[in-house]
């Protein structure tokens, strides 16, 4: 299922060419102690930051996305091996959950990421260090060389290697990682604590014990208000204290005693205008069972939305003595919506994983949509990220071939029978020729190309002629009449009736007024409807395709333990009573027009 995942895929392409380009040096590299964090050690870092699961998981990724040209075999061995080296430990050969599995390789590899981000960071700041040193000491030396070359690369807005590194940080996150935010409001003083946010790999929903439910139902599970009764507002806390503090300051006699109460009462305004979530020091507060309980709500939202969202449906039942699994049917769409109306993001199916069986054994079953991405396009060959590193030094001068087209051969027939073609003993016209309209011209040119050009350069006058040595054209009456007796001159039997035929076919550089113009036009307009009809036919073609691209899209591999075969959307979306993952992809801009 995860070989299906687009998203996935080019992470793991760009993490691991930046890790290529940048060296080894910078992931090798161990922090100080006191930055580890606790629990970790120093080898634990280093292994981290040169992420051997993230390596071995995107070459088994690229072995089940090969094409079977022949007849193989694909073993999970070194992806297995990988994850028992990062671990310290073996991977039982029993069966095991397919959610635990996920879980604790999409954790690793989230903690592989942001510790490269750690030790990209290091670098970077290590890099200014060295920086700065060498300006202190240029500074000295007299020399301000590069202090100058910095001030000038910022002036001129070229952003640094560092900040592009951090730029691609956050334009290219781990897919799988998104953000939760839980919040809680108090119903009698409606005080609003500080949002808990939590990072999340994958979503776990609880199934209703129901016959049926939708996906949808099993969201407002996670997202939708809950209410919580008998709960110590810290806000109502301080309000409740500050009453009493009050009553007390009312009854007592000691002035001793009331600048005590006084300053008390003074330190829980400044909690309650500042934060009523932190108890003020030197405050007496009273036993934990006089203060009162409140009603409060919980709200749950996705603040940040990653690419790719897996959401596991927790199947479970547990009893104090057993367990069972929920068979109810759960419908899922194709296209998911998530989020509120002003950051609402739509999501695509591209995998789901099935389980066939008890609580306790079973078989998984993963259906995977064959799904063909584009090419990805590389518009600048010598970047950074590009193969070729350096231009030619030697680039080709000669220009490239100019291929002419074919000659369809129904089209030389009738340029061959065409009249327009100026034959040698026509007289050349002037100047006064070119006055036509262009687009009588055009049309009126065979289809040769070679005769084109010949026949634009016999009508094309010479600018080096004076105008007085340049021959007087012919009326177009008197041209038409001298083409005529030439014909008759030739063949005396033919009559003008049988010139007619070979004029219809195109038209005539001069106008003609005669009754053969109007016996000609049925003709010019059936051939006009016969090109209409022919400029149609693309458009059909056209409509076959987007049909066609909906049906390759509709294509589904069926991927079981002893067998794959295809299968159909239709057949993915009645899984429902054994559906177990789902992996839902960020649509990109126009996905729902060219999927869907």
């Amino acid at each position: 299922a995860l070989a299906g995942l687009g998203d996935l895929r080019l992470y793991l392409i760009r993490e691991l060419h930046r890790r290529q380009l940048e060296g080894p040096g910078i992931y090798n590299t161990v922090p100080d102690i006191k930055s580890i964090p606790r629990g970790q050690t120093p080898e634990k870092v280093r292994e981290l930051q040169q992420a051997p699961v993230t390596r071995a998981l995107k070459e088994m990724l690229d072995s089940l996305n090969e094409r079977p040209i022949y007849r193989k075999t694909i073993s999970a061995r070194a992806f297995i091996v990988a994850l028992e080296r990062a671990f310290r430990t073996r991977i039982s050969r029993n069966q095991q959950d397919a959610q635990e599995f996920l879980q604790i390789v999409a954790e690793r590899l989230c903690d592989e990421y942001h510790a490269g981000v750690k030790a990209r960071e290091r670098a970077a700041a290590a890099s200014l260090d060295l920086g700065g040193v060498d300006s202190v000491l240029g500074e000295k030396g007299g020399t301000g060389s590069n202090v100058g070359n910095s001030d000038s690369e910022v002036e001129n807005g070229s952003p640094s290697t560092d900040a592009r590194l951090e730029a691609l940080d956050t334009e290219f996150p781990f897919p799988f990682e998104g953000m939760l935010e839980s919040q809680i409001e108090c119903q009698s003083c409606h005080f609003k604590y500080k949002p808990n946010q939590t990072s999340f790999v994958n979503l776990t929903l609880q199934v209703p014990q129901q016959s049926s439910a939708t996906l949808s139902s099993c969201f407002d599970g996670l997202l939708k208000t809950e209410y919580i009764d008998d709960f110590r507002c810290d806000n109502c806390v301080l309000i409740h204290v500050q009453q009493m503090k009050k009553a007390e300051m009312a009854k007592t006699t000691s002035e001793r005693e009331l600048k005590h109460l006084v300053r008390e009462i003074a330190l829980i305004n400044d909690a309650l205008e500042s934060d009523p979530e932190i108890i003020p020091k030197g405050v007496s507060m009273p036993n934990s069972r006089d203060l009162p309980k409140r009603k409060i709500a919980r709200h749950m939202r996705i603040t940040s939305f990653p690419k790719i969202i897996t959401i596991h449906l927790s199947r479970s039942i547990f009893d104090q003595n057993s367990s069972t699994k929920n068979a109810a049917k759960v419908s899922f769409p194709e296209r998911l919506p998530i989020g509120g109306i002003l950051d609402q993001k739509w999501y695509k199916l591209l995998g789901i994983v099935c389980h066939k069986g008890s609580h306790h054994s079973g078989h998984y079953e993963s259906f995977r949509r064959n799904h063909l991405y584009a090419p990805f396009s590389t518009p600048d060959a010598f970047r950074s990220y590009s193969q070729s590193r350096s231009p030619s030094r030697n680039p080709s001068t000669a220009p490239s071939p100019k291929i002419n087209p074919k000659q369809n051969p129904t089209a030389s027939q009738d340029s061959d029978a065409s009249p327009l073609s100026i034959s040698e003993d026509t007289p050349s016209p002037s100047a006064s020729s070119t006055s036509l309209p262009a687009r009588s011209l055009s049309l009126s040119l065979p289809a040769s190309p070679h005769h084109s050009l010949t026949n634009v350069n016999e009508i094309t006058p010479s600018p080096l002629a004076p105008p007085s040595q340049q021959p007087i054209p012919p009326l177009p009456q008197q041209q038409q009449q001298q083409q005529e007796q030439e014909q008759e001159s030739r063949d005396p039997s033919s009559s003008s009736s049988s010139i007619t035929p070979l004029s219809t076919p195109r038209l005539t550089l001069s106008p003609s007024s005669d009754a053969a113009a109007s016996s000609r036009a049925p003709s010019l307009r059936r051939q006009s409807s016969t090109k209409a009809a022919k400029i149609a036919v693309p458009g059909s073609g056209l409509q076959s395709r987007i049909r066609w691209k909906k049906r390759a899209n509709d294509r589904w591999w069926r991927i079981s333990d002893d067998k794959i075969k295809e299968c159909k959307t239709s057949d993915v979306l009645g899984m429902q009573r054994e559906v177990y993952l789902l992996f839902y992809e960020m649509e990109r801009p126009g996905d729902n027009e060219q999927y869907y």
